[in-house]
């Protein structure tokens, strides 16, 4: 989980600070001596660790902080807005080129994930309605070609290749030309990647700058690897200006080094963060929702951005005619299986919700996939009448069904009474989910950006 030990090393000072009610300037220092060892431990650049922990204190030692009658919440508020500003501050969005098609390179060293990213970004363009077109410049790496055509075909979008025969250069050439024929708004050039920054790489990196002039020059970096990420960052950004950063597996990151320094080491901003494996998983960086994040404040603007992405508005108020008529059956839970999965592992979702960090037990919650395919294969060892009607469910037709899945008596017992469970509870969420959940949601996007959640 990103940034989980830095997370629960600052919500631990500044639970310390809020028991202490009225604080003084010793109490401040302390509780900043000890953010500044958890920014260290999560391998946060020394320079910028000084700098920010200095700015920090500036404004934290001053009378309006001390005489406060919350002055734990006005530190922490301090801290979360200077740990934004540090991350970049705002939002950094693609650059759109005047005349179409917008060209972005993507670079990196190998391993961090560039192609696979290069399709990810895609399919992001693909959702806003663009018309991408990947050129496959990568001629190099065995197999880096065939990676790019067929996340192309996954995606049904068009990769332009030549071969490895032909110079990247001249590739990224031919490919400009072949998006502006065919009306492809974006262009985004897969490069090659080395083991390690070298002249060739830079100079080749260098030709096809000139031949394409890119909007955007894009550079990926693995989050796990932290201050190297850091390093390699401003020795591509001296040599090729780079406009934006990726940031590669940061679920997997519970430091989060890389993503705290990079902005400040290099100028250069985070544009995207991957948070998984799948296509979909690359998000838009946002600094003061990362901030929130990390703070144990949450994210629910992120959060209810993808339920608006995954959830069908048909379908959801079908869902919420079953529910408040009692007609919600198996199949309707397989489907609700389905559109919860759509949205993201379970425990980046519980990221986002204020303060679950504090509730007992959810730092380790985890979606077993085996389980829930095993309580799939329940549902679909079920006839047709079955699934309609759960009251069928007679202790021989459950033993039937235990020997159908590979499930024990039990375990077939205990997920009927969950599912009878929840359909109690979903009765109660059934408004969320009808026709006022379109409205019901932009007022909790409203209310999201001014949200503080003290923990």
């Amino acid at each position: 989980m990103a940034f989980e030990g830095l997370s629960s090393r600052l919500q631990s000072v500044f639970s310390k600070l809020r028991g202490k009610g009225k604080l003084t300037e010793d109490d401040v220092n302390e509780a900043l001596r000890e953010v500044r060892l958890a920014l260290l431990e999560a391998d946060v650049n020394f320079k910028v660790v000084k700098e920010f922990i200095a700015k920090v204190k500036e404004r934290a030692i001053g009378q309006e902080v001390l005489q406060s009658f919350t002055p734990a919440m006005v530190v922490v508020d301090i801290v979360n807005k200077e740990l934004t500003a540090l991350m970049g501050g705002t939002q950094s969005k693609l650059a759109r080129a005047n005349k179409p098609p917008t060209v972005i390179m993507m670079v990196g060293l190998q391993g961090a994930g560039k192609t696979t990213t290069t399709g990810k970004l895609a399919k992001l363009l693909l959702q806003q309605n663009h018309r991408p077109l990947l050129a496959a410049g990568d001629i190099y790496r065995p197999a880096a070609i065939k990676q790019l055509q067929v996340l192309g075909e996954q995606l049904k979008v068009p990769v332009f290749s030549l071969g490895d025969k032909v110079s990247p250069v001249e590739i990224a050439k031919q490919a400009l030309q072949h998006a502006k024929d065919h009306n492809n708004d974006y262009l985004i050039v897969d490069t090659a990647g080395r083991l390690h920054i070298d002249e060739s790489l830079m100079d080749e990196l260098k030709q096809i700058v000139e031949a394409v002039s890119p909007d955007e020059i894009l550079l990926v970096v693995d989050a796990m690897t932290g201050q190297d990420a850091v390093n390699v960052a401003e020795s591509f950004h001296k040599q090729l200006e780079l406009t934006g950063v990726v940031l590669t597996k940061l679920d997997g990151d519970t430091r989060g080094g890389a993503a705290i320094s990079v902005k400040a080491v290099t100028g250069c901003p985070i544009k995207f963060a991957a948070m998984g494996e799948k296509l979909d998983a690359l998000e838009p960086f946002h600094p003061e929702r990362m901030a929130s994040r990390i703070l144990g404040m949450g994210d629910m603007l992120t959060l209810i951005e993808k339920a608006q992405a995954s959830i069908d508005a048909d379908k959801a108020k079908e869902m919420e005619r079953k529910l408040r008529t009692a007609e919600f059956t198996f199949d309707d839970f397989l489907e609700q299986m389905e559109q919860v999965k759509k949205l993201g592992p379970l425990d980046q979702l519980l990221d986002m919700l204020p303060g679950a960090g504090k509730i007992k037990g959810m730092k380790d919650v985890k979606v077993d996939d085996k389980q829930m395919s095993r309580v799939a294969a329940i549902v679909k060892s079920m006839t047709k009448e079955e699934r309609q009607n759960p009251d069928l469910l007679s202790p021989s037709r459950r033993k039937r069904l235990a020997a159908g899945s590979g499930n024990s008596v039990q375990d077939v017992n205990r997920f009927i009474k969950q599912f009878e469970d929840m359909r109690k509870m979903m009765k109660q969420f059934s408004g969320m989910m009808g026709p006022k959940g379109a409205k019901q949601l932009k007022n909790l996007k409203k209310l999201g950006r001014g949200m503080k959640f003290p923990f």
